[in-house]
Protein backbone atom coordinates (compact mmCIF):
# COMPACT_ATOMS: atom_id res chain seq x y z
CA UNK A 1 0.00 0.00 0.00
CA UNK A 2 0.89 3.13 -0.93
CA UNK A 3 2.45 5.49 2.19
CA UNK A 4 1.20 9.29 2.26
CA UNK A 5 3.72 11.42 4.40
CA UNK A 6 2.11 13.66 6.93
CA UNK A 7 4.10 16.91 5.49
CA UNK A 8 2.49 16.64 2.72
CA UNK A 9 -0.82 17.49 3.38
CA UNK A 10 -2.08 20.94 2.77
CA UNK A 11 -1.67 22.49 6.67
CA UNK A 12 -5.74 23.51 7.39
CA UNK A 13 -5.36 27.30 7.38
CA UNK A 14 -3.22 27.35 4.15
CA UNK A 15 -3.44 31.05 2.88
CA UNK A 16 -4.38 32.57 -0.13
CA UNK A 17 -2.23 32.94 -3.18
CA UNK A 18 -2.14 35.43 -5.68
CA UNK A 19 -1.75 33.93 -9.19
CA UNK A 20 -1.27 35.00 -12.70
CA UNK A 21 -2.12 31.66 -14.05
CA UNK A 22 -5.47 30.42 -13.08
CA UNK A 23 -4.99 27.19 -14.25
CA UNK A 24 -2.17 25.11 -16.06
CA UNK A 25 -1.77 22.76 -18.81
CA UNK A 26 1.69 20.56 -19.01
CA UNK A 27 4.30 22.62 -20.78
CA UNK A 28 3.44 26.17 -19.65
CA UNK A 29 5.51 28.09 -17.02
CA UNK A 30 3.65 29.61 -14.14
CA UNK A 31 4.13 32.51 -12.62
CA UNK A 32 3.62 32.88 -8.59
CA UNK A 33 3.80 35.48 -6.64
CA UNK A 34 3.73 34.74 -2.81
CA UNK A 35 1.80 36.52 -0.27
CA UNK A 36 3.21 37.77 2.76
CA UNK A 37 1.95 35.27 5.11
CA UNK A 38 4.30 32.72 2.87
CA UNK A 39 7.14 34.56 4.10
CA UNK A 40 9.61 32.47 6.02
CA UNK A 41 7.95 29.00 4.95
CA UNK A 42 9.70 26.33 3.04
CA UNK A 43 10.18 26.96 -0.43
CA UNK A 44 8.27 23.52 -1.85
CA UNK A 45 5.41 23.60 0.77
CA UNK A 46 4.64 27.19 -0.23
CA UNK A 47 4.81 26.76 -3.75
CA UNK A 48 2.46 23.45 -3.45
CA UNK A 49 0.11 25.37 -1.37
CA UNK A 50 -0.13 28.03 -3.69
CA UNK A 51 0.48 26.36 -7.45
CA UNK A 52 -2.17 26.64 -9.81
CA UNK A 53 -4.65 24.47 -10.29
CA UNK A 54 -4.02 20.98 -12.03
CA UNK A 55 -6.92 19.41 -13.25
CA UNK A 56 -8.93 20.45 -10.54
CA UNK A 57 -6.23 20.13 -8.23
CA UNK A 58 -2.55 21.56 -7.08
CA UNK A 59 0.92 20.23 -8.14
CA UNK A 60 1.96 17.83 -5.31
CA UNK A 61 4.71 18.68 -2.90
CA UNK A 62 6.66 15.86 -4.02
CA UNK A 63 6.09 16.96 -8.08
CA UNK A 64 7.34 20.49 -6.87
CA UNK A 65 10.51 19.04 -5.05
CA UNK A 66 11.43 17.36 -8.23
CA UNK A 67 11.06 20.21 -10.12
CA UNK A 68 13.15 22.30 -8.00
CA UNK A 69 15.99 19.64 -8.12
CA UNK A 70 15.94 19.25 -11.98
CA UNK A 71 16.24 23.54 -12.36
CA UNK A 72 12.30 24.02 -12.94
CA UNK A 73 11.70 26.59 -10.50
CA UNK A 74 12.99 30.14 -10.85
CA UNK A 75 13.20 32.95 -8.95
CA UNK A 76 12.59 35.87 -11.36
CA UNK A 77 15.47 37.87 -11.89
CA UNK A 78 17.69 35.73 -10.30
CA UNK A 79 19.95 32.68 -11.28
CA UNK A 80 18.03 28.92 -9.77
CA UNK A 81 21.05 28.53 -6.73
CA UNK A 82 19.67 31.83 -5.61
CA UNK A 83 16.32 30.27 -4.63
CA UNK A 84 17.38 29.45 -0.65
CA UNK A 85 15.19 27.08 1.39
CA UNK A 86 12.41 29.96 2.42
CA UNK A 87 9.91 31.39 0.51
CA UNK A 88 10.05 35.29 -0.07
CA UNK A 89 7.02 37.25 0.53
CA UNK A 90 5.96 39.33 -2.85
CA UNK A 91 8.76 37.43 -5.02
CA UNK A 92 8.04 36.40 -8.09
CA UNK A 93 8.59 32.19 -8.51
CA UNK A 94 8.67 30.93 -12.37
CA UNK A 95 7.58 27.35 -12.43
CA UNK A 96 8.43 25.35 -15.65
CA UNK A 97 6.03 22.01 -15.57
CA UNK A 98 6.95 20.43 -18.47
CA UNK A 99 4.26 17.82 -20.48
CA UNK A 100 3.70 14.83 -18.43
CA UNK A 101 6.28 11.97 -19.95
CA UNK A 102 4.65 8.68 -21.79
CA UNK A 103 4.20 5.94 -19.06
CA UNK A 104 6.80 3.24 -19.65
CA UNK A 105 4.01 0.42 -19.44
CA UNK A 106 2.30 -0.08 -23.24
CA UNK A 107 -1.00 0.89 -23.12
CA UNK A 108 -3.17 -2.52 -23.87
CA UNK A 109 -6.83 -2.82 -24.84
CA UNK A 110 -7.66 -5.32 -21.67
CA UNK A 111 -11.64 -4.94 -21.15
CA UNK A 112 -12.24 -3.48 -17.89
CA UNK A 113 -15.58 -3.58 -15.56
CA UNK A 114 -15.99 0.23 -15.17
CA UNK A 115 -18.08 0.91 -12.34
CA UNK A 116 -17.32 5.03 -12.06
CA UNK A 117 -15.56 7.17 -13.98
CA UNK A 118 -15.07 11.30 -13.63
CA UNK A 119 -11.91 13.38 -14.63
CA UNK A 120 -10.40 12.83 -11.37
CA UNK A 121 -10.56 8.54 -10.51
CA UNK A 122 -12.01 6.05 -11.98
CA UNK A 123 -13.43 2.67 -10.33
CA UNK A 124 -13.36 -0.82 -11.49
CA UNK A 125 -14.35 -4.50 -10.40
CA UNK A 126 -10.78 -6.67 -10.96
CA UNK A 127 -11.63 -9.54 -12.78
CA UNK A 128 -9.03 -12.33 -10.54
CA UNK A 129 -6.17 -13.14 -12.76
CA UNK A 130 -4.99 -9.52 -13.73
CA UNK A 131 -1.67 -7.89 -11.67
CA UNK A 132 -2.44 -4.59 -10.94
CA UNK A 133 0.94 -3.49 -12.29
CA UNK A 134 3.74 -4.85 -14.71
CA UNK A 135 6.54 -7.12 -12.37
CA UNK A 136 9.00 -9.99 -13.63
CA UNK A 137 7.19 -12.72 -14.96
CA UNK A 138 3.98 -10.58 -15.68
CA UNK A 139 5.32 -7.65 -18.54
CA UNK A 140 1.72 -6.95 -19.34
CA UNK A 141 -1.92 -7.37 -19.57
CA UNK A 142 -2.26 -5.44 -16.06
CA UNK A 143 -4.42 -2.91 -14.85
CA UNK A 144 -1.86 -0.48 -15.32
CA UNK A 145 -1.64 -1.54 -19.33
CA UNK A 146 -5.56 -1.53 -18.95
CA UNK A 147 -6.49 1.58 -17.37
CA UNK A 148 -3.85 3.27 -19.90
CA UNK A 149 -5.66 2.20 -23.01
CA UNK A 150 -8.89 3.15 -21.02
CA UNK A 151 -8.31 6.48 -19.62
CA UNK A 152 -5.77 7.82 -22.38
CA UNK A 153 -5.70 11.17 -22.65
CA UNK A 154 -7.60 11.68 -19.83
CA UNK A 155 -4.82 11.07 -17.82
CA UNK A 156 -3.49 14.19 -16.46
CA UNK A 157 -0.22 12.87 -15.23
CA UNK A 158 0.35 11.61 -11.54
CA UNK A 159 4.02 12.61 -10.54
CA UNK A 160 4.69 14.24 -14.23
CA UNK A 161 3.81 11.08 -15.58
CA UNK A 162 0.95 10.07 -17.67
CA UNK A 163 -0.05 7.06 -15.64
CA UNK A 164 -2.93 5.79 -13.54
CA UNK A 165 -2.17 6.44 -9.58
CA UNK A 166 -3.09 2.83 -7.80
CA UNK A 167 -2.76 3.54 -4.17
CA UNK A 168 -3.79 0.04 -2.99
CA UNK A 169 -3.28 -3.09 -4.64
CA UNK A 170 -5.55 -6.79 -4.78
CA UNK A 171 -3.78 -9.97 -5.04
CA UNK A 172 -3.16 -11.05 -8.84
CA UNK A 173 -5.89 -13.72 -8.15
CA UNK A 174 -8.25 -11.34 -5.97
CA UNK A 175 -11.27 -9.75 -7.60
CA UNK A 176 -12.96 -6.90 -7.08
CA UNK A 177 -13.04 -3.21 -6.31
CA UNK A 178 -10.26 -1.00 -6.98
CA UNK A 179 -9.70 2.46 -7.18
CA UNK A 180 -7.18 4.58 -9.38
CA UNK A 181 -6.17 8.36 -9.68
CA UNK A 182 -6.20 9.81 -12.69
CA UNK A 183 -4.64 13.19 -11.18
CA UNK A 184 -1.96 13.93 -9.01
CA UNK A 185 -4.68 15.88 -6.50
CA UNK A 186 -7.04 12.24 -6.49
CA UNK A 187 -3.84 10.57 -6.05
CA UNK A 188 -2.32 12.99 -2.68
CA UNK A 189 -6.05 12.80 -1.49
CA UNK A 190 -5.95 8.39 -1.98
CA UNK A 191 -3.23 7.90 -0.28
CA UNK A 192 -3.69 9.88 2.77
CA UNK A 193 -7.02 8.36 2.82
CA UNK A 194 -5.63 4.91 3.04
CA UNK A 195 -2.93 5.92 5.09
CA UNK A 196 -5.21 7.44 7.61
CA UNK A 197 -7.30 3.73 7.06
CA UNK A 198 -10.28 6.35 6.58
CA UNK A 199 -11.89 4.15 4.06
CA UNK A 200 -14.54 1.25 4.29
CA UNK A 201 -13.34 -2.21 2.97
CA UNK A 202 -14.81 -5.44 3.19
CA UNK A 203 -14.32 -8.73 1.53
CA UNK A 204 -15.80 -11.80 1.01
CA UNK A 205 -13.85 -15.13 1.96
CA UNK A 206 -14.65 -18.31 1.39
CA UNK A 207 -12.78 -20.41 3.72
CA UNK A 208 -11.82 -24.10 5.33
CA UNK A 209 -13.82 -24.97 8.32
CA UNK A 210 -14.93 -21.81 10.21
CA UNK A 211 -12.90 -19.66 12.70
CA UNK A 212 -14.25 -19.27 16.42
CA UNK A 213 -15.41 -17.00 17.69
CA UNK A 214 -18.20 -16.32 14.39
CA UNK A 215 -17.59 -12.83 15.09
CA UNK A 216 -14.69 -10.79 16.00
CA UNK A 217 -11.37 -8.87 15.60
CA UNK A 218 -7.80 -10.51 14.63
CA UNK A 219 -5.12 -7.54 15.87
CA UNK A 220 -1.41 -8.87 14.96
CA UNK A 221 2.16 -8.08 13.81
CA UNK A 222 2.42 -9.41 10.20
CA UNK A 223 5.66 -9.26 8.10
CA UNK A 224 8.09 -11.25 6.08
CA UNK A 225 8.33 -14.95 7.05
CA UNK A 226 11.55 -15.80 8.35
CA UNK A 227 12.11 -18.79 5.92
CA UNK A 228 10.01 -18.09 3.22
CA UNK A 229 10.18 -14.30 1.72
CA UNK A 230 7.23 -15.04 -0.51
CA UNK A 231 5.13 -15.66 2.34
CA UNK A 232 3.53 -13.38 4.85
CA UNK A 233 3.59 -14.33 8.55
CA UNK A 234 2.05 -13.33 11.95
CA UNK A 235 5.01 -12.53 14.22
CA UNK A 236 5.59 -11.96 17.44
CA UNK A 237 7.89 -9.21 17.45
CA UNK A 238 8.25 -6.85 14.16
CA UNK A 239 6.63 -6.99 11.43
CA UNK A 240 3.51 -4.34 11.04
CA UNK A 241 0.27 -3.88 13.14
CA UNK A 242 -2.86 -5.73 11.30
CA UNK A 243 -6.46 -5.54 12.47
CA UNK A 244 -9.33 -7.36 10.78
CA UNK A 245 -12.90 -7.24 11.86
CA UNK A 246 -14.37 -10.30 10.45
CA UNK A 247 -18.13 -11.82 10.71
CA UNK A 248 -18.82 -15.36 9.73
CA UNK A 249 -21.94 -14.98 7.54
CA UNK A 250 -22.63 -19.25 6.67
CA UNK A 251 -21.09 -22.04 7.36
CA UNK A 252 -21.38 -25.50 5.67
CA UNK A 253 -21.18 -28.65 7.16
CA UNK A 254 -22.33 -32.23 8.04
CA UNK A 255 -24.02 -33.56 11.01
CA UNK A 256 -21.89 -36.13 13.48
CA UNK A 257 -22.76 -37.69 16.21
CA UNK A 258 -21.06 -35.10 18.04
CA UNK A 259 -23.16 -32.66 16.52
CA UNK A 260 -22.68 -30.39 13.76
CA UNK A 261 -19.17 -30.35 12.02
CA UNK A 262 -18.03 -27.12 10.24
CA UNK A 263 -16.36 -27.85 6.62
CA UNK A 264 -16.12 -24.22 5.43
CA UNK A 265 -18.10 -20.62 5.81
CA UNK A 266 -18.43 -17.46 4.10
CA UNK A 267 -16.96 -14.85 5.90
CA UNK A 268 -17.30 -10.84 5.58
CA UNK A 269 -13.96 -9.21 6.61
CA UNK A 270 -13.40 -5.63 7.18
CA UNK A 271 -9.88 -4.26 6.98
CA UNK A 272 -9.47 -1.79 9.36
CA UNK A 273 -5.30 -1.92 7.91
CA UNK A 274 -4.11 -3.36 4.80
CA UNK A 275 -1.02 -4.84 4.88
CA UNK A 276 0.56 -8.00 2.45
CA UNK A 277 -1.72 -10.94 1.97
CA UNK A 278 -3.56 -9.53 5.36
CA UNK A 279 -7.02 -11.03 5.20
CA UNK A 280 -5.43 -14.26 3.83
CA UNK A 281 -2.59 -14.49 6.55
CA UNK A 282 -5.20 -13.83 9.34
CA UNK A 283 -7.56 -16.47 8.07
CA UNK A 284 -4.70 -19.31 8.42
CA UNK A 285 -3.51 -18.01 11.94
CA UNK A 286 -7.37 -18.20 13.24
CA UNK A 287 -7.03 -21.56 12.00
CA UNK A 288 -9.72 -21.24 8.52
CA UNK A 289 -7.62 -20.84 5.61
CA UNK A 290 -8.92 -19.07 2.65
CA UNK A 291 -9.69 -21.91 0.04
CA UNK A 292 -8.01 -22.32 -2.99
CA UNK A 293 -4.77 -20.60 -1.73
CA UNK A 294 -1.61 -21.92 -2.95
CA UNK A 295 0.32 -19.82 -0.38
CA UNK A 296 -1.53 -20.17 3.60
CA UNK A 297 -3.95 -23.49 2.80
CA UNK A 298 -1.86 -25.71 5.34
CA UNK A 299 -3.91 -28.94 4.85
CA UNK A 300 -6.68 -29.31 2.07
CA UNK A 301 -10.32 -29.53 2.81
CA UNK A 302 -11.97 -32.66 2.83
CA UNK A 303 -12.41 -34.74 -0.25
CA UNK A 304 -16.36 -33.57 -0.80
CA UNK A 305 -15.25 -29.77 -0.35
CA UNK A 306 -12.44 -30.31 -2.85
CA UNK A 307 -15.05 -31.67 -5.53
CA UNK A 308 -16.90 -28.80 -5.06
CA UNK A 309 -14.26 -26.23 -5.75
CA UNK A 310 -13.25 -28.55 -8.77
CA UNK A 311 -16.81 -28.66 -10.26
CA UNK A 312 -16.93 -24.45 -9.54
CA UNK A 313 -14.12 -23.97 -11.56
CA UNK A 314 -12.01 -21.87 -8.75
CA UNK A 315 -8.40 -22.04 -9.86
CA UNK A 316 -7.18 -19.52 -6.91
CA UNK A 317 -8.07 -17.83 -3.39
CA UNK A 318 -11.86 -17.91 -2.81
CA UNK A 319 -11.48 -14.02 -2.01
CA UNK A 320 -13.35 -10.98 -3.15
CA UNK A 321 -12.95 -6.92 -2.47
CA UNK A 322 -16.75 -6.68 -1.96
CA UNK A 323 -17.41 -2.93 -0.98
CA UNK A 324 -14.86 0.07 -1.23
CA UNK A 325 -15.86 2.93 0.49
CA UNK A 326 -14.33 6.68 0.17
CA UNK A 327 -14.95 10.30 0.10
CA UNK A 328 -14.46 11.73 -3.05
CA UNK A 329 -10.80 13.24 -2.60
CA UNK A 330 -12.01 16.41 -4.95
CA UNK A 331 -15.32 16.78 -4.71
CA UNK A 332 -15.57 15.48 -0.94
CA UNK A 333 -18.75 13.35 -2.09
CA UNK A 334 -19.24 10.31 -0.04
CA UNK A 335 -18.56 7.35 -2.63
CA UNK A 336 -19.72 3.97 -1.82
CA UNK A 337 -19.04 0.78 -4.43
CA UNK A 338 -20.72 -3.11 -4.05
CA UNK A 339 -20.10 -5.82 -6.07
CA UNK A 340 -21.24 -9.68 -5.86
CA UNK A 341 -19.56 -12.29 -6.36
CA UNK A 342 -17.55 -13.53 -9.45
CA UNK A 343 -18.51 -16.51 -11.15
CA UNK A 344 -16.33 -19.08 -9.88
CA UNK A 345 -16.76 -17.96 -5.86
CA UNK A 346 -21.01 -17.99 -6.80
CA UNK A 347 -20.74 -21.33 -8.02
CA UNK A 348 -18.50 -22.73 -5.59
CA UNK A 349 -20.88 -21.00 -3.02
CA UNK A 350 -24.09 -22.78 -4.62
CA UNK A 351 -22.14 -26.23 -4.71
CA UNK A 352 -21.54 -25.88 -1.23
CA UNK A 353 -25.29 -24.97 -0.31
CA UNK A 354 -26.12 -28.08 -2.52
CA UNK A 355 -23.92 -30.53 -0.90
CA UNK A 356 -23.70 -29.57 3.00
CA UNK A 357 -26.36 -28.58 5.62
CA UNK A 358 -25.88 -24.89 6.62
CA UNK A 359 -26.15 -22.05 9.48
Amino acid sequence: MHESHPDDAPDADAFDAEFTDAELIGGEVLTVVLPDKAAGVRLDKALADHAPLVAGGRLSRARIQALMGSGGVRLEGAPGAALGAKAQAGAVYLIDVPPPEAAEPEAQDIPLTVLYEDAYLIVIDKAPGMAAHPAPGTPDGTLVNALLHHCGASLSGVGGVARPGIVHRLDKDTSGVMVAAKTDAAHQGLSRLFAAHDIERTYIALVRGAPEPANGTITTQIGRARFDRQRMAVLKAGGREAVTHYKVQTVWGDDTSKGFRPLAARVACTLETGRTHQIRVHMAHRGAPVLGDPLYGSSPPTTHVRAAIADAGLQRQALHAAILGFVHPVTNQPMRFETGLPADMANLEMNLGERFHYR
